[in-house]
């Protein structure tokens, strides 16, 4: 019989140009496993990670808005989705493996902490160590995942994963092409939100945004990619000067007028109030902790099993453990 991973290794000879990683060529993964008949070991990572409980919680984690009333504003889940799109759309534009791509895209954000970039930021003051959602990511997959024995993922995901904020020097094509996915993504997205949320209006949004990339958020997208694939034809990826330098201004005009704006910031106080109080108790006494936290405790000791615990907390579970633990449930005396 035939083996169809072979038959798609054999073709990835053709479709994944000499800047893109062919599944046979994958520096492997942490232990050693027996191949999938039916699967590249790129496609096996984007179901482990699709399968993960970490990756179902996302659907319960803030992108921005905290708490947001309606049913259309980001979460952790569909931002990672929107990113994953974008970067299968573009490697298979730039003929790099849009496996790798989609499985380091669908990684990502797994180490994201409860109320977003709030909670990310609270975690990193209250934890001695610091906090990075990224490396949490990593961690997240490498060690956490399926009762503490990790997914056992390829090098070219994990490091995907890892440098999906920031990248680095031997980054992978597919890598850089989720870490500015995940760019484009976020700054065209959080805007539609704002604008959602009656933080400004589709007018007041810049008129440099608005007349070089369009007034919807699907112009503004398509505009990005689209410039990011004509300009990176020759295996450097990058966009072109008029573009950057948009998107350079678009960021800025987000980090300064929408995400400390006072409704997007205003509830941010009660998250670092949450996340230390839920902190002191975890670490205080471990015993606290579920018994799957065992092994990280012995291991990496009390406060970074805390640690873990509470970053892979939803929104609404970690309110839940602060009312459970520290509010009093009404009593009658009969």
């Amino acid at each position: 019989m035939s083996c169809p991973r072979e038959e798609r290794e054999s073709l990835e000879r053709l479709l994944v140009s000499e800047w893109g990683v062919r599944a046979e060529d994958s520096r492997g993964r942490l232990f050693p496993e027996e191949e999938c008949r039916v699967r590249t070991c790129f496609q096996r990572d984007v179901d482990r990670i699709t399968h993960s409980k970490s990756f179902r919680r996302l659907k319960h984690k803030t992108q921005v808005f905290l708490q947001p009333e309606g049913d259309h504003y980001r979460t952790r889940l569909t931002h990672t989705l929107e990113v994953t799109r974008l970067a299968r759309t573009v490697a298979r534009a730039l003929r790099l493996n849009e496996d790798l791509a989609e499985a380091a895209a669908l990684g990502h954000d797994l180490g994201h902490t409860p109320f977003g970039h709030a909670g990310e930021r609270a975690l990193d003051r209250i934890y001695p160590g610091g906090f990075k959602h990224y490396e949490q990511s990593l961690r997240v997959v490498d060690v956490l995942e399926r009762d503490g024995q990790g997914l056992n993922l390829c090098y070219e995901t994990r490091m995907g994963i890892l440098h999906h904020t920031h990248g680095a020097p031997d980054d992978t094509r597919e890598a850089t092409v989720v870490r500015l996915c995940d760019r484009i993504a976020y700054i065209n997205h959080d805007l539609d939100d704002a604008i959602r949320a009656g933080i400004l209006t589709d007018e007041e949004v810049p008129a440099r945004i608005r007349e070089n990339c369009g007034m919807r958020n699907s112009e503004r997208i398509n505009y990005f990619v689209t410039d990011l694939i004509e300009n990176s034809m020759d295996g450097v990826l990058r966009l072109s000067e008029r573009a950057q330098d948009t998107f350079d201004f678009f960021h800025g005009y987000m980090f300064s007028d929408i995400y400390t704006n006072p409704v997007a910031k205003s509830e941010e106080g009660k998250v670092a109030g949450i996340l230390n109080v839920l902190y002191d108790y975890y670490s205080a006494d471990p015993a606290r902790l579920p018994e799957d936290f065992r092994a990280v405790i012995e291991r990496d000791g009390r406060e970074r099993a805390a640690v873990d615990y509470i970053s892979g907390m939803t929104d609404s579970y970690a309110m839940e453990k602060f009312g459970e633990i520290f509010i009093p449930f009404a009593w009658t005396v009969k």
